[in-house]
C-alpha cells in the first residue's frame, strides 16, 4: 500500500492517490480546464494585438485576467460553504462555457477591444470559486490526511506542469488553427470538464450548506479574516506564504531584460523564466517523498535558504550559472507544498470557502504587486540588482517571521492533524467496497472536526 517509509511512518504512493475512486476523472477535468484557460488567454492576447498593434493593449489582456480572478476568489469563494464542491465546479464550468461562446461571437463579428476585455473580465471573475471548490473536493476525496497530503502534492506538481503545457499549447494552437478554433477548444475543455464532474459521484461533502450559514459577501470576508487572525498558526503560515512572493516573482519579472542586457536575445530570457518552474517541479518530487510531518518541519528552514541562491545574480556571472541559481531557488520553494497543505487542513471545514477564497485572493494580489515592484526596481537600477534587492528584502522578512514563529504550537497542531501513523488497513478504508459504495468521510467529534478543532484558537 505504500511506496516508502521513514522510520515507522508510511508514505502513500502516487499510485494509491491515482487509484482512489473518482480522483482520476476529477484530475483530468482540472487538467483540461487549466489548458483551456491558458489557450484562451494567449488567443485573446493575439487577437487584441492583431486588432491594435499595441503592446500595451496586449499586456492589458493579461492584467484583465488577473484582477477579476482576485475579486472572484474573494467575493465568490464563500459560495463554496453553501454549495457542494462538485455543484460549484459544474456550475462555474457551464457559466464560463457560455461566456466563451459570447467571446467567440465578439471575436468573429466585432473588433471591439473593450467588449472582448469585458468578457474576459467576467470569464475570470466567475471562475473565482473553482480553485476553492477544487481544494474542498480534494479534502472530501481523501479523508485520510496522509493520502490527502500526497494528493495535494501531486495536484500542485501537475499545476506547475500544466501551466507550462498550456502556454506552449496556446501559442501552437493559435498559430495552427486560428483564434476562433482556439477559443472553441477552450469551450470544449469547459464542457467536457462539466460533464465529467456531473457524472462522477464523489463522497458526500463533509460540510453541507446548512453547516455554514453566510450573512453576505462583506460578512463572509470578515468571517474568513477573523478565522485567520484568531489562529496564530494560520496567521504565520499565511504571512510566510505572502512574504515568499517577492523573491519568487523577481526572477520571472526581470528575466527578459536581464537576458537582453547580456545577450541581446530573447532565447535566454525564456530559459531563465523556466528555471524556477523546473526547479519547483524537481523540489516537489524530492520533498513529496517524505512523510507529511517531516515535510512541515523543513518549511521554515527551506524558506530561510530560498532567497540565498538569488544573491549570485548581483555579481552577473555567466548565464548558465544564473540559470542554475534560479533553478535551485525554485527547488527550495517546494516548502510551499507542506505549507499550503497544512493551511488547508488546519482551517475548520465549515470555514474553508471563506478562508481559502480570502487567502487565495491575497496571494494572487500580493504576487501581482511583487511583479510590479521587481520591475520598478529594475527600471531604477538594473535587472541583476532588482533580483538581489528582492532576495535581501525577502530574507529580512523571513528572519522577522522566524523570530516570532510559534514552532512548538505549530508542530503540535500538525501532529494532531495527521494523528497516529496510518496503517494499510486505515488507508484501505478509503477504498470502495465491492458493491461500489463510497465510504463515508470521518464524522466530526462533538465540537468540531476531529483533527481541525484546535485550529480555531490563537
Amino acid at each position: 500500500m505504500v511506496s516508502g517509509k521513514d522510520g515507522a511512518v508510511a508514505v502513500p504512493s502516487y499510485t494509491e492517490v491515482l487509484r482512489t475512486p473518482v480522483f482520476l476523472p476529477v484530475f483530468a477535468a482540472s487538467t483540461l480546464s487549466t489548458w483551456g484557460d491558458y489557450i484562451a488567454r494567449i488567443t485573446v492576447a493575439a487577437v487584441v494585438y492583431t486588432w491594435t498593434g499595441s503592446a500595451l493593449a496586449t499586456a492589458a489582456t493579461f492584467a484583465v485576467s488577473l484582477v477579476p480572478s482576485i475579486l472572484g476568489r474573494a467575493l465568490l469563494a464563500p459560495l463554496c460553504d453553501r454549495l457542494a464542491p462538485r455543484t460549484t465546479l459544474v456550475g462555474t464550468h457551464l457559466i464560463r462555457a457560455a461566456l466563451v461562446v459570447l467571446l467567440v461571437l465578439a471575436v468573429r463579428t466585432t473588433e471591439s477591444v473593450s467588449l472582448v476585455l469585458g468578457l474576459v473580465f467576467v470569464l475570470e471573475f466567475v471562475g473565482g470559486p473553482a480553485m476553492t471548490a477544487s481544494q474542498m473536493l480534494l479534502t472530501d476525496l481523501f479523508p485520510v490526511r496522509r493520502v490527502y497530503a500526497r494528493a495535494f502534492g501531486l495536484t500542485t506538481l501537475a499545476t506547475q506542469v500544466n501551466q507550462a503545457i498550456g502556454l506552449a499549447l496556446g501559442g501552437v494552437v493559435v498559430g495552427l488553427v486560428g483564434d476562433t478554433t482556439a477559443l472553441l477548444l477552450d469551450l470544449a475543455t469547459f464542457l467536457v470538464g462539466a460533464v465529467v464532474l456531473a457524472v462522477v459521484t464523489p463522497p458526500k461533502a463533509v460540510v453541507d450548506g446548512a453547516d455554514g450559514p453566510l450573512s453576505g459577501l462583506l460578512g463572509d470576508l470578515a468571517e474568513g479574516w477573523r478565522q485567520i487572525r484568531t489562529s496564530s498558526v494560520l496567521t504565520m503560515l499565511l504571512l510566510l506564504s505572502l512574504a515568499s512572493a517577492l523573491a519568487a516573482a523577481a526572477p520571472e519579472a526581470v528575466a527578459l531584460p536581464y537576458a537582453s542586457d547580456h545577450t541581446g536575445s530573447s532565447t535566454w530570457g525564456g530559459l531563465l523564466m523556466a528555471a524556477p518552474i523546473l526547479g519547483a517541479v524537481a523540489g516537489l518530487l524530492l520533498l513529496g517523498r517524505l512523510p507529511a510531518e517531516r515535510q512541515f518541519r523543513l518549511v521554515l528552514r527551506l524558506a530561510l535558504v530560498m532567497p540565498l541562491p538569488l544573491l549570485v545574480t548581483i555579481f552577473e556571472p555567466p548565464l548558465p550559472v544564473v540559470w542554475a541559481a534560479w533553478f535551485v531557488s525554485g527547488a527550495l520553494q517546494s516548502y510551499m507544498l507542506p505549507l499550503q497543505s497544512a493551511f488547508t487542513l488546519l482551517v475548520p471545514t465549515a470555514m474553508r470557502g471563506r478562508v481559502f477564497g480570502l487567502a487565495g485572493a491575497l496571494s494572487v494580489g500580493v504576487t501581482g504587486l511583487c511583479f510590479l515592484a521587481a520591475g520598478w526596481v529594475s527600471e531604477h537600477t538594473s535587472p541583476a540588482a532588482s533580483v538581489g534587492i528582492c532576495a535581501v528584502l525577502t530574507l529580512g522578512m523571513f528572519v522577522l517571521l522566524a523570530a516570532r514563529w510559534p514552532g512548538e504550537q505549530m508542530q503540535d497542531e500538525i501532529d494532531a492533524t495527521f494523528g497516529p501513523v496510518e496503517t494499510s488497513v486505515t488507508l484501505a478504508a478509503t477504498q470502495p467496497d465491492p458493491a461500489g459504495e463510497q465510504p463515508a468521510p470521518p464524522q466530526p467529534e462533538p465540537g468540531g472536526d476531529p483533527v481541525l478543532r484546535r485550529s480555531s484558537g490563537g
